[in-house]
């Protein structure tokens, strides 16, 4: 899930995004020091799920979502158990007390989590795009232009049709951002475009100009997404 952290305090926000980072199904796309802020990357962005501030000056954080026609889903954090109610009137996912312990900060996610994938499974909504962090910049890459992802020992590099992206984002996160229904992991540093592939053996995938190792423990999983059965019977 795309999301954004939302906190006029820099510890609060400092801490709330690193605990997204440590969430393998979050991504974080922006740290906003206030509502104002917030609101612009919203209306510019596809965002999920913003972890939100009550007590900001400007604009609170009540005041924000219900400036919004569509807002993304909401967790409010704050020190303040009086707004709870205001909260949860306002369809908020969960409501975290300052101080948050990354228990407390997992649960909630995961909430959010449950709820984004029974609507994305209800209206069959898959993103065509994901965002990766390059060089200090979010970049939007379009998930048709993939080839493969390759895992290295500090970094991950996204092939695709129109260069090549180097990342610090860790595999295990992007795999759990791509439609499983299109993307396999084939060994433990490669995860391939099943619409990219040219050519498959039994340990190799072909994919331009480039060879593409099987690992033998993703051979099973792998063949029974891609390969016919009519083929494997040969």
């Amino acid at each position: 899930m795309q999301c954004i952290v939302v906190d006029d305090e820099p510890i609060a926000l400092e801490g709330m995004s690193e605990y997204v980072k440590r969430t393998s199904f979050l991504t974080l796309l922006a740290e906003c020091s206030n509502a104002f802020e917030a609101i612009e990357i919203i209306s510019e962005n596809n965002i999920d799920l913003v972890f939100l501030d009550i007590n900001m000056p400007g604009i609170s954080g009540l005041d924000m979502i219900k400036t919004m026609s569509n807002p993304p889903m909401v967790i409010f954090t704050t020190a303040y158990s009086e707004y709870a109610i205001d909260g949860f009137e306002l369809n908020a996912i969960d409501y975290i007390l300052k101080p948050i312990s990354y228990s407390k900060f997992l649960n909630a996610a995961q909430k959010a989590l449950r709820l984004y994938k029974l609507e994305n499974q209800e209206s069959g909504k898959v993103d065509d795009f994901i965002y990766i962090k390059v060089d200090k910049k979010l970049v939007k890459v379009e998930l048709s232009d993939i080839l493969f992802i390759e895992s290295l020992k500090d970094y991950v590099l996204v092939h695709t049709i129109k260069g090549r992206y180097t990342t610090y984002l860790g595999l295990n996160k992007l795999i759990s951002v791509l439609p499983d229904n299109i993307f396999v992991q084939v060994h433990k540093s490669f995860v391939i475009s099943s619409k990219a592939i040219d050519a498959i053996d039994a340990n190799t995938i072909i994919i331009g100009d480039a060879t593409v190792p099987i690992g033998r423990a993703y051979k099973t999983d792998l063949f029974q997404k891609i390969i016919n059965s009519k083929y494997l019977r040969k």
